[in-house]
C-alpha cells in the first residue's frame, strides 16, 4: 500500500507564501493536491500528472505544482495567499495515465494523505 505523508502547512497572513511537500513512499504516475474546506466539498487544486501541470482556475499564477522524483516527492508552491485558501489541503496519488478532467476528479485517486491544514488570516 502506497503511503503519503504531507508536511509544510501552517498559519500565514494574506499575501505570505507556503510551501507543501507530500513524500511517497513509491512512485506514483500521477501526483495532485486537492483541499477541503470546513463545510465545503473537497476540491481540485493542482495535479502533476505527466509533463503538463494543471490547475484550478482560483490558484492559476499564484501556486505552481512540482516534482522530484528522485524523492518521490511532489510541491506545491503557495505564493499572494487569501483568506479563502484557508482548507486541510490533501496531496492524492495514482498509479494511472489521467487526463484532461479526469485529473481534477478525486475519485481517479488511489492513494491519500492525512492533510495538513493551511490557514491564512485576514
Amino acid at each position: 500500500q502506497v503511503q503519503l505523508v504531507e508536511s509544510g502547512g501552517g498559519l500565514v497572513q494574506a499575501g505570505g507564501s507556503l510551501r507543501l511537500s507530500c513524500t511517497s513512499s513509491e512512485r506514483t504516475y500521477g501526483m495532485a493536491w486537492f483541499r477541503q474546506a470546513p463545510g465545503k466539498e473537497r476540491e481540485f487544486v493542482a495535479a502533476k500528472n505527466g509533463e503538463q501541470p494543471g490547475y484550478a482556475y482560483a490558484v492559476k499564477g499564484r501556486f505552481t505544482i512540482s516534482r522530484d522524483n528522485t524523492k518521490n516527492t511532489v510541491y506545491l508552491q503557495m505564493n499572494s495567499l487569501k483568506s479563502e485558501d484557508t482548507a486541510v489541503y490533501y496531496c492524492a496519488g495514482t498509479g494511472k495515465l489521467l487526463y484532461g478532467d479526469m485529473v481534477m476528479d478525486p475519485r481517479r485517486y488511489d492513494y491519500w494523505g492525512q492533510g495538513t491544514q493551511v490557514t491564512v488570516s485576514s
